[in-house]
């Protein structure tokens, strides 16, 4: 009788160790799922918030002051261009990066080369590439083909008398 119960004991002993490995394993597994959801979730309000400073200038209208104080927050971002076209210069200008924005090529939004000119030159008055704080400019948010913004675009449309 004895040997009987101390078998029992061990079976239950072993049952017992067998359901806690399991509970552990299945606590472990859900959780891990629960992990990668919210890396994920994380992952996307990142994007979210890393694109929301760009909302303002998604096929809007903004003022001259607006295009240099874009270009003054961005001018030192890395792979980033931003091209202004004002009444004088219709080719335009670019600030940061240079982009490739001609047709719908695989490398569309891709940068091209650096730029050199320097956003000083949209604050002077007799140079071509003047920024007029009163002007109106049509704003354009440039991505890439892996739909990461690459930089703006600002096209003069006309200046308020």
């Amino acid at each position: 009788m004895n040997n009987a119960s101390s078998a029992l004991k061990v079976a239950a002993g072993i049952f017992l160790t067998i359901a806690l490995i399991t509970i552990v394993v299945v606590l472990f597994v859900s959780a891990q799922e629960a992990t990668k959801t919210a890396q994920n979730n994380f992952s996307d309000i990142q994007t979210e918030l890393s694109q929301a400073s760009f909302t303002v200038y998604d096929d809007t209208t903004v003022s001259g002051s607006q295009v240099t104080n874009a270009l003054r927050k961005f001018k030192d971002r890395d792979q980033f261009g931003i091209q202004v076209i004002t009444g004088k210069n219709h080719q335009g200008e670019w600030y940061g990066s240079i982009l490739n924005i001609s047709g719908n090529s695989d490398d569309f939004g891709s940068v091209i080369n650096r730029s050199l000119a320097d956003i000083s030159s949209s604050w002077n008055e007799s140079l071509n590439e003047y920024v007029n704080p009163s002007g109106k400019f049509k704003a354009r948010v440039i991505k890439d083909n892996s739909n990461v913004v690459r930089g703006l675009i600002f096209t003069q449309t006309a200046v308020n008398s």
